[in-house]
């Protein structure tokens, strides 16, 4: 299978309209199983597997963006050019992006669990931290809390079991490649534009992203619903199969909107009569060849914009926010400076990834004796792929060229920063 490319299968008769079902985060389309044999009787159902999820090829994606462009690329592929979709928590934040991306393609859309933020990009790296450190185990323990209300999990074992061996059986790369897809996504801001009918389907227990997100959907997409399913959590298709359904054939079956209508109609101009025009007059010769016309020079983004997502992708939301916070009329000209000099043009070079350059920062920071910076550049380097293995490797470097006191003292700082962040919460 090309990496461009997403595992599928289709269900239903072939002359039906396609219908996409989208999985969330650490599922596979099994998730959807339930809902089958209702929807197959109308659509022609199209379910997909995220990259290492199911035993799907281990291409990982990074963001949203690339994960709509590999389905699209995946539908191009078997002559699917316009559907309804149906996603499910990363499901549903892939659907929001192929709807205001791509519209011509999206008859309709149901965003089920979903969230035009989810929680903050810290969690989401944080959570990349904890598989890097100790693998998927922690995670698919806990799947089942986020997933599920405590007495469908107590009363339907087979399914708690189901759900924590899918996530045990991901790829770790590739969960974390979608995590770091869910830190980077945010579309608050572009909500309005969002132009086809929307379901947006949230269980009434979800803890993760419950109906006070469903609400900000429905606020800020113009053609919306909300529908409220008592007694779900997070994987509502799961738990709530009956329900979920139903809302799903209703809103399919009467929210579709017919390819390329427009509302508008073309005016035909009447016919022209022919004009005879009298002979154009001799052209003089031209005196010189005037100049080409230049393109205009792209645009440089402004360094401080690109270098306040750096810095935040790096260090953190809450580390710069508190930064910032603190920051007045004597500090501020130097949040300004390290934002726009030290992130814009310096960590935002093409040079050395962003591996490298932590592993640059924590040595530099080892032979000043900046142990508080070395604290955040530890946490940052753990986000930024290192694992504590290879941070050790690098104080251990620092030792033989900057001297065993000082990396005695990094050590410490750093022990304490990788047991805080690479510890799962129970």
């Amino acid at each position: 299978m090309p990496s461009n490319t997403l595992q599928y299968r289709f269900d239903g008769p072939e002359e039906a309209p396609v219908l996409i079902l989208g999985p969330s985060l650490g599922t596979t389309w099994h998730m959807w199983d339930r809902q089958i044999p209702e929807l197959a009787k109308q659509w022609r159902v199209f379910r997909f597997d995220l990259p290492g999820h199911g035993g799907a090829p281990a291409h990982p994606v990074g963001s949203v963006a690339e994960l709509a462009d590999r389905l699209l690329a995946t539908l191009d592929e078997v002559g699917v050019q316009r559907f309804g979709y149906a996603g499910c928590s990363l499901g549903g934040a892939i659907g929001a992006e192929l709807a205001l991306r791509h519209p011509q393609r999206v008859a309709s859309l149901a965003l089920i669990a979903a969230s035009p933020r989810f929680g903050t990009a810290d969690e989401f790296r944080q959570r990349g931290v904890i598989v890097r450190s100790n693998g998927l185990d922690p995670i698919a323990r806990t799947s089942p809390e986020r997933w599920f209300t405590s007495g469908f999990a107590a009363a339907q074992p087979a399914i708690t079991d189901w759900a924590v061996q899918m996530v045990r059986t991901t790829d770790p790369g590739c969960y974390i490649a979608a995590c770091e897809a869910l830190a980077a996504f945010d579309i608050r801001a572009e909500l309005g534009a969002i132009g086809v009918p929307t379901l947006v389907l949230v269980g009434s227990e979800d803890q993760v992203t419950g109906p006070a997100q469903a609400r900000t959907l429905v606020a800020g997409i113009p053609d919306a619903r909300l529908a409220v399913v008592p007694g779900a959590s997070h994987l509502a298709p799961v738990e709530q199969p009956a329900a979920v359904t139903d809302l799903l054939v209703r809103h399919f079956s009467s929210a579709w909107i017919p390819a390329y209508e427009t509302g508008q109609h073309a005016i035909v101009a009447a016919p022209a009569k022919p004009v005879l025009a009298p002979p154009p007059p001799p052209v003089a010769p031209v005196a010189e060849i005037a100049a080409a016309a230049q393109p205009e020079a792209a645009v440089r983004p402004d360094p401080h914009d690109v270098g306040l997502k750096v810095r935040r992708a790096v260090l953190g939301d809450a580390h710069v926010d508190q930064a910032l916070a603190t920051s007045d009329d004597f500090s501020g000209d130097f949040q300004e400076f390290i934002t726009r000099y030290t992130w814009g043009e310096i960590w935002n070079r093409p040079g050395l990834d962003r591996r490298m350059r932590s592993s640059v920062a924590l040595t530099a920071l080892v032979v000043g004796g900046h142990l508080d910076e070395l604290a955040a550049h530890t946490r940052a380097a753990l986000r930024s792929g290192l694992t504590a293995d290879e941070i050790k490797e690098v104080l251990l470097q620092t030792a033989v060229y900057c001297g065993v006191p000082a990396a005695s003292s990094a050590f410490k700082v750093a022990q304490q920063v990788i047991r805080e962040e690479t510890t799962p919460q129970e």
